[in-house]
């Protein structure tokens, strides 16, 4: 029990932040090229920090699919210091 709860400790401590992932982070993510990824910070750059992960619907060429093959592997970090 104490592995499993150290995995999901660990799982969480490693997802991407994507208010603040470079654009070689954000390539990492399934399924997202490095010009998706360079959209997705230029996005950011002139919209200001995501405050949910589904915001990233927002920038064209991330759509519900995508979101679902990501959505455990990214985070906006927390949501006081955003």
């Amino acid at each position: 029990m104490i592995i499993g709860m150290t995995a999901a400790v660990w799982a969480a401590d490693s997802k991407i932040n994507i208010n603040t992932a470079t654009v070689e982070e954000l390539a990492k993510l399934q399924r997202v090229t490095p010009k998706l990824a360079a959209d997705i910070a230029e996005y950011r750059a002139k919209n200001g920090n995501f405050k949910t992960i589904d915001d990233l619907k927002k920038v064209k060429g991330f759509d519900d699919k995508l979101l679902k093959l990501n959505k455990d592997l990214i985070t906006v970090g927390d949501s006081k210091k955003n």
